[in-house]
C-alpha cells in the first residue's frame, strides 16, 4: 500500500497594530443574546418568588376528618417517643 503524503499547514498572522484592536460596533439586538440566561434566571425568580408568597399568604383550610386507615394510636405513639 502506498503511504500517503504529509501536507503541511502554515500559520496565519495576524495584524498588530492599530487594526488589531478594532472591534465591530454592537447592534442594540446583541444586548439579549449576551445577557439571555441573565435575564430569564431572574424571570424565573420572580415568578417563584410570587408563587411563594401567594402560597403562604393564603388561608389556612380547616382542619377535615382523618382518612379511613388512620390510627390515632399510632400518631400518639410517635409523639411521646423522646
Amino acid at each position: 500500500m502506498p503511504k500517503k503524503q504529509k501536507t503541511t499547514r502554515t500559520k496565519t498572522v495576524s495584524s498588530v497594530g492599530k487594526q488589531a484592536g478594532k472591534q465591530p460596533e454592537e447592534n442594540k439586538s446583541d444586548f439579549y443574546h449576551k445577557h439571555k440566561s441573565t435575564i430569564w434566571t431572574i424571570i424565573v425568580m420572580i415568578v417563584l418568588a410570587i408563587f411563594f408568597i401567594v402560597n403562604n399568604t393564603r388561608k389556612i383550610p380547616e382542619q377535615g376528618s382523618y382518612p379511613p386507615t388512620y390510627k390515632s394510636a399510632n400518631s400518639s405513639e410517635v409523639s411521646s417517643q423522646p
